[in-house]
């Protein structure tokens, strides 16, 4: 870990990040790409330790109040957070300023926010998205080996329905060969059910691979599941999409089950959701809560 002072906090799209790399250590995650031109190895975690200064800055000049989002690159509740409370910070400053937030994270550490969460939906509004992969813990330490378990994101899930706040549940990404069966999507999709969450957000069953992110992706396969690197390479080659053979039966299967619990797998009509704060968004919450 090491401190920075950013010169800047807010995108153009209202998105932040607090962190800059990750010590979860998911082998697939896509934020490694060198296309991200991060200056520090990944591990290393960069800190805008004036981050709570540039974001109240920043929105003592907006005109108008909006969703501010969290974890596009990098989840705002590593374990860093746990001592840091950056995120914290931050958080209350939209709450302050009755801006709404939308995270996106794999950390139960976020239960420990509830309270501001709660908070800021009661005075705008509040959407957490949650990414689960598999079903199996055993199978979750090896891809997303310093990430809670999801057996621990799913009472997360629970906890959160149980606050009046609206979980979105990410499917991504779907390793083929590895987590792309239809057993483990019937047994998320049932803990999608089970905790009562208003949407599915997933993009088809498969990974994207880029520089970087490629080369660290094998280096774990070989750690972790021997000689299924060859068989990604002699596949896919240097693709950068690299759906699972299965995709569109098991896309098939997720849209039923959701049809028929009344989940939403709309991925437009979340997303607009997710960033939408206002009168236009009225119509939304009704559809999908």
């Amino acid at each position: 870990m090491h401190y920075i002072q950013a010169k800047s906090l807010l995108s153009a799209k209202n998105g932040i990040n607090i962190y800059r790399g990750c010590t979860h250590g998911c082998i697939y995650c896509d934020s490694r790409s060198t296309v991200y031109q991060m200056d520090n190895v990944f591990e290393d975690v960069a800190v805008k330790e004036n981050a709570a200064e540039l974001l109240d800055a920043a929105l003592s000049r907006k005109k108008k109040r909006c969703m501010i989002g969290f974890g596009s690159m990098s989840d705002p509740y590593i374990p860093l957070e746990r001592e840091l409370k950056l995120t914290r910070r931050c958080l209350e400053i939209i709450s302050a300023r009755r801006f709404g937030v939308s995270l996106i994270t794999k950390s139960d550490l976020l239960l420990r926010d509830l309270d501001i969460l709660s908070e800021i939906h009661e005075k705008a509004k509040t959407v957490v998205s949650v990414t689960l992969t598999t079903a199996d813990d055993s199978l979750c330490r090896k891809i997303e080996p310093h990430a809670p378990p999801v057996s621990r994101r799913a009472e997360m899930l629970s906890a959160l329905h149980d606050a009046g706040i609206p979980a979105i549940v990410w499917l991504c990404p779907i390793l083929p060969w590895i987590n792309d069966t239809e057993e483990n999507l019937l047994q998320l999709l049932e803990i999608c059910k089970s905790t009562r969450v208003c949407g599915v957000i997933c993009f088809g069953f498969g990974l994207t691979l880029r520089e970087e992110n490629r080369e660290y992706f094998y280096q774990q396969l070989d750690r972790e599941f021997p000689g299924l690197s060859e068989k990604y390479r002699q596949v896919f080659g240097s693709s950068y999409g690299c759906a699972s053979p299965d995709s569109d039966r098991l896309l098939g299967i997720l849209r039923g089950f959701c049809k028929k619990e009344g989940i939403s797998s709309d991925t437009q009509k979340l997303f607009t959701f997710m960033n939408t704060l206002g009168e236009e968004d009225t119509g939304l919450q009704t559809t999908l809560l």
